[in-house]
């Protein structure tokens, strides 16, 4: 894995963060690279309750806050940015602001490498619209002062068009962290990752290729 001067991780919920590039967080802060991570909701429309539940409506926003700053401290993540919209509205949002916010961001922590969803190929329209605008507001900086941006796709449609991601990191020093970043996700994750401890204690292939294998899109810009 490139060492990078400074990773920016840019996602719409909690726990976005988790599952597809949680190794390569953990990687890039075991090598010394400073990362900050801006998480634009608190997934305060989350279906998940906990399983028994544990918490309402009403709660859940609270609770998924402290979910996510354990997540980040189980990366340790040091630079992590609630910027205040509400789940599930995202694509309806002004996309000048989301820009605004973002190179505030970018202008502020200089990053060589941006992650975030692919717009189009990430399945959420909240997801979409982020990636739209952070590809947007990448865009819009002198050639010679953007930084890369690698994207994490995963409709299934979008290996077909896209083509085989060009960027997949072996994680597997990192699955522990992984694993715990998850479960950090308690109201959300709880029998999924009791699912998948389960599976990896009897070496299934198929999650062990999960949670090693982070794949991304490298998103070039003319």
């Amino acid at each position: 894995m490139e060492k990078e001067r400074h990773v920016l991780v840019i996602f719409p919920h909690p726990d976005d963060e988790a599952f597809g590039v949680s190794g390569t967080i953990a990687s890039h802060i075991s090598n010394g690279t400073p990362v900050t991570y801006a998480c634009l909701t608190l997934g305060e429309m989350g279906r998940n309750m906990g399983n028994p539940p544990f918490c309402n409506r009403e709660t859940l926003p609270q609770i998924r806050k402290q979910e996510l700053q354990n997540a980040a401290q189980t990366l340790g993540i040091t630079d992590l940015r609630m910027l205040g919209y509400r789940d599930k509205t995202v694509e309806f949002e002004d996309q000048e602001k989301l820009i605004n916010d973002f190179s505030s961001i970018i202008a502020e922590v200089n990053p060589s490498l941006i992650i975030s969803f692919y717009p189009g190929y990430s399945v959420h329209p909240d997801h979409d619209a982020t990636g739209a605008a952070v590809v947007e507001t990448v865009k819009r900086m002198a050639k010679e002062k953007r930084p890369k941006l690698n994207l994490v796709a995963f409709s299934k449609n979008c290996v077909e068009e896209l083509g085989e991601p060009d960027i997949i990191h072996d994680v597997h020093p990192f699955i522990s962290t992984k694993l715990a970043t998850i479960k950090a996700h308690r109201s959300q994750t709880q029998l999924m990752v009791a699912d998948a401890e389960k599976k990896l204690k009897q070496n299934d292939p198929q999650i062990i290729a999960w949670l090693q294998n982070e794949r991304f899109w490298s998103y070039k810009i003319d």
